[in-house]
């Protein structure tokens, strides 16, 4: 297919004009400079892809952090009307609601920066990662895993891991209404029911940082945020759950694409109606997958208290360790925008995009009710991550939607062959970052160098006025999946 000509509408903002079967415009939020590499791979023919699905209101979109995935860009947003419009499997991924959270302590870096190495490996010790990982003490029976994926972190909160006060800092509270562990294939249930708490692989990790930067010091403050500050980020999703969640329902969405006549320019863009029978199972078991995500960071962040506690031999009132907030990036969502000055309940696919509410909207929680809701976006282990916030315009223009994180720029592979002969661990730690992680290729596929550098993918977003900068965080140690 000939290179997708994109028209420049501002500094941040460019266009994929409406032509063909596009039943829309395109949108992606990037600067000038990312463009070379955006048009490298297929992610702009996938946004024009998924222009062509029906019911879809508003325009076909994509992050700063847009790269090629499964059916839509990973960085993409696309929302569909629930009369004509349709959910797809494609538009959430195959790890449904992985997602981040972050944690601040009462801490200054200054007062562990001696104890890193040592708290890196209680936290690998005590939290499971690598493909299939999994914890002996925490095995589940089906009955118990249907809890865990109707009730998400309340679930966790209720057999003591964490406290109620957590479940007000997370997306939902925590738990997607509407899930039904009944649609979830025993094969999904059989694959999860041993991997809740665990980290997984990937590009998922547990990182103990600081706060390097204040770019507003107010809303910092709201945050819980100060200058050097310790800080724990945890980036996981719903394990092999939520994988074979996905793998049944693009099996399903195949058939049920030509049951209803829907066109597609790529099958991987397997669709049903919202409101046919297979587009309610999906979306019922995709919130019975994420509550299991929600469960799993949960479970995870009690561990990472406890690791804590016991390398630094301090009770939970002066570690401090609380929760700032919990964000979904691979999620469909059922909620009410204003499209062309008209309330619509549309459902929001955000596949490797975070929800970025602004101030009194009434999704926020109370806490973050004045400053909009805390977006949470991770780069790789050798750079930094940033806190911003939601906005108005945001609301507006993406539906309450911003970018998720780095983006990839070498494939798993390529970032191996570029690390070859490197010794990546002892690199990091001549910088002051200690990495432990499962294997060697779990953390040479993880190499800086591998990712687009995450400062400019938000300054992009918070140029465009889609999400807006509070901090900057620094890594001092990381476990990798």
């Amino acid at each position: 297919m000939a290179q997708i000509k994109l028209r420049q509408v501002d500094e941040y903002r460019w266009e994929i004009p409406r032509e063909g079967k596009m039943r829309t415009r395109g949108l992606i939020f990037a600067s000038k400079e990312m463009l070379p590499k955006i048009h490298e791979d297929r992610s702009l023919e996938q946004v024009a892809n998924v222009a062509t699905l029906p019911g879809i209101e508003g325009p076909s979109m994509a992050m700063p952090d847009i790269h090629w995935g499964y059916g839509f860009p990973i960085g993409g947003v696309a929302a569909f009307n629930l009369e004509e419009g349709v959910v797809s499997p494609g538009g959430v991924g195959y790890d449904i609601n992985c997602g981040v959270r972050l944690l601040r302590t009462n801490l200054e870096r200054e007062a562990i920066a001696h104890r890193v190495e040592e708290l890196v490996n209680a936290l690998f010790d005590n939290i499971p990662t690598g493909v299939g990982s999994r914890r002996k003490d925490l095995k589940l029976t089906v009955p118990t895993l249907k809890e865990v994926m109707r009730y998400g972190a309340a679930w966790a909160v209720k057999q003591g891991f964490g406290n109620a006060e957590d479940l007000a800092h997370i997306e939902a509270g925590g738990q997607i209404p509407g899930a039904d562990p009944e649609v979830v294939s025993q094969f999904a249930m059989d694959r999860g029911k041993d991997q809740l708490g665990t980290l997984g692989s990937g590009n998922h990790f547990v990182e103990v940082g600081y706060v390097a930067e204040i770019y507003d010091e107010p809303l910092a403050r709201a945050l819980g945020l100060f200058p050097g500050q310790v800080t724990v980020i945890i980036h996981t999703g719903s394990r092999g759950l939520g994988h074979q969640v996905c793998d049944d329902f693009i099996k399903v969405m195949l058939k049920a694409s030509a049951k209803y006549g829907i066109e597609l320019p790529d099958r991987q863009l397997c669709s049903a109606p919202i409101r046919s029978p297979e587009g309610q199972q999906y979306l019922a078991a995709m919130a019975a997958a994420a509550n299991f995500a929600f469960a799993n960071r949960q479970i995870i962040t009690h561990w990472v208290r406890e690791s804590l506690e016991q390398v630094l031999k301090m009770g939970p009132r002066d570690l401090g360790l609380e929760l700032v907030y919990d964000v979904a990036h691979n999620i469909a969502k059922i909620e009410k925008h204003v499209i062309d000055g008209q309330e619509k309940t549309v459902c929001v696919h955000r596949k490797g995009a975070t929800r970025a509410f602004p101030p009194g909207h009434p999704e926020v929680p109370p806490a973050y009710r004045e400053t909009g809701q805390p977006v949470l976006i991770p780069g790789d282990m050798g750079r930094y991550s940033f806190v911003l916030v939601g906005t108005r315009r945001a609301l507006e223009e993406t539906f309450g939607s911003t970018c998720h994180g780095a983006g990839r720029e070498l494939s798993r592979a390529a970032a191996i062959k570029a690390a070859k002969g490197r010794r990546v661990v002892q690199e990091m730690a001549a910088r002051g970052i200690i990495v432990r992680g499962a294997g060697r290729d779990t953390i040479d596929e993880e190499i800086s160098e591998a990712y687009k550098d995450v400062e400019n993918v938000v300054n992009v977003t918070h140029g465009a006025g889609i999400s807006r900068k509070v901090a900057k965080l620094k890594p001092m140690g990381v476990i990798k999946g």
